[in-house]
């Protein structure tokens, strides 16, 4: 099986469906540890993509990542938008002019990850959406182009389900969360779990193809 950009429009709705199945869950995290707009604003941003998904779903990997990016900066509240944005963002340079095959993929998310860092003064141990996708990044530069779909996605989301609980223990150092000091411990960032949820979406929705 290869995966392919005309499937973005399913993947999209996958994202969007599971944030809205978890949304009273994630809104309870982000209202102890944050102001509690953090689902409010990953939907409006998915409400926007879901409406242009069968547009994204028409253009090659690169030219899909960097209009869901700049989608992402335009609508999408608060610091979420600038960071998702770059994200994608960077995934499409750096596919540009490639063919995305699994290792490309690989390479792609690594850069999104790293950009994100940059643009958020950020890392892992920090108490947010980077403590999931940082191990779930390391995950797909070691085993991307090695494993085989079902060996990859069921480890794909194991990774990240680890890396969504790990913050549970951290003390937050980023964000209207860090204002708790040690208050923060014993929760789980908001950020983390809505996209551990949306990767773990994601990789159920190849599953299904499989």
């Amino acid at each position: 099986m290869q995966v392919t950009s005309d499937m973005l429009a399913e993947f999209i709705k996958a994202a969007s469906d599971t944030i809205a199945e978890h949304e009273a869950e994630v809104t309870e995290l982000d209202k102890t540890l944050g102001d509690g707009d953090h689902v409010i604003n990953i939907r409006r941003g998915l409400g926007f993509l879901v409406e242009q998904s069968d547009e994204i779903s028409k253009l090659d990997w690169a030219d899909a990542w960097k209009k869901m990016g700049m989608t992402c900066m335009s609508k999408i509240g608060g610091a979420s938008g600038s960071l998702i944005g770059t994200f994608f963002v960077a995934m499409g340079k750096e596919a540009a002019g490639k063919t995305v095959d699994p290792v490309v993929f690989a390479q792609a998310f690594n850069a999104a990850v790293e950009a994100m860092k940059a643009r958020g003064k950020s890392d892992a141990g920090e108490k947010t959406m980077l403590d999931t996708l940082i191990p779930v990044a390391n995950y797909f530069n070691e085993n991307c182009g090695k494993l085989e779909y079902p060996a990859l996605l069921a480890g794909l989301k194991e990774t990240a389900i680890k890396g969504k609980a790990s913050t549970k223990e951290m003390q937050a150092t980023r964000g209207r969360s860090s204002f708790l000091g040690e208050r923060s411990i014993g929760h789980i960032d908001a950020g983390a779990r809505s996209t551990q949820l949306m990767i773990c979406a994601i990789a159920e929705a190849i599953e299904a193809k499989l």
